[in-house]
């Protein structure tokens, strides 16, 4: 019995995997239904479930799931302490909190973007879940957990891929990336069509300012030393010929001693 569940959780594993583009580790929505329905089994979530599905897991639950579990009876204490063991996903109701059951499907939306996995006992969210495309199912039967195999919604959604009507997530992720990449998506066509009105401003008041004058060099001015000391003119320097002719002024003589020279001399008379 068991070996046929694990063939069956593999079929429907590979189902999601290949279909919906599910990928290890796996991220599984847990609510306290589910926490209290292991309780009484005396099952160990973290230790089978990846035995189960046969790969890693994360498990993980809400906020309002925590305050649904506060708010009722003291009877579900073990379910709320098991619960808060496991990470905690934000949702929309951080301030206003809302039934467990709507806090996951608003979690999920219309095509389960983020690829989790439900564990719940709740039959009303299950039968919602059905309605969602690509959501498997995890619940406690007789003591042991069962992957709940894909539901008539998931395999007609897989049946107009493949027939071409629609489109798979995976495709549409990859063709969107192909069109940024080429420039063909809205928002690079709304960026090309619309062109900026530039706003009429004042002129930049740095522009409209007068150009200053360049200061002249200022000459250093003179102190009173420097005054007086006046340049000597300079002579022109002399040759090497005008150096040698010595010119030497004659001596004059009186005139009293010409006469006495003539009458001294005879022959001159």
């Amino acid at each position: 019995m068991k070996i046929k569940r694990q063939k069956h959780a593999k079929k429907t594993i590979s189902f999601y995997k290949y279909n919906f583009c599910f990928r290890e580790p796996f991220q599984i929505l847990i609510d306290g239904t589910f926490c209290q329905a292991a309780l009484k089994n005396k099952i160990q979530i973290k230790e089978q479930l990846p035995k189960y599905l046969m790969g890693e897991v994360q498990l993980c639950t809400t906020n309002c799931a925590l305050k649904e579990l506060e708010s009722l009876a003291k009877d579900l204490y073990g379910a709320k302490l098991i619960l808060q063991r496991f990470q905690i996903r934000k949702c929309k109701h951080m301030k206003d909190p809302v039934p467990a059951s709507e806090c996951l499907l608003s979690m999920l939306g219309q095509t389960n973007p983020h690829h989790y996995f439900i564990a719940t006992q709740d039959q009303e969210l299950t039968t919602a879940l059905k309605k969602i495309p690509g959501v498997p199912l995890l619940y406690i039967i007789l003591n042991t957990m069962v992957l709940d195999k894909a539901s008539e919604r998931s395999l007609k959604h897989v049946e107009a891929v493949q027939l071409g009507e629609l489109v798979s997530p995976s495709q549409q992720s990859s063709i969107q990336t192909l069109k940024e990449k080429e420039g063909l998506s809205k928002d690079s066509n709304d960026r090309r069509g619309k062109k900026r009105k530039r706003k009429s401003s004042n002129p930049n008041p740095l522009s409209c300012l007068k150009k200053k004058k360049k200061p002249m060099p200022q000459q250093p001015k003179k102190t009173d030393g420097e005054k007086k000391k006046k340049p000597m003119p300079q002579q022109p320097k002399k040759t090497d010929g005008e150096k040698k002719k010595r010119s030497r002024p004659r001596k004059r003589r009186p005139a009293g001693t010409e006469e006495a020279a003539v009458t001294s001399n005879p022959t001159t008379a």
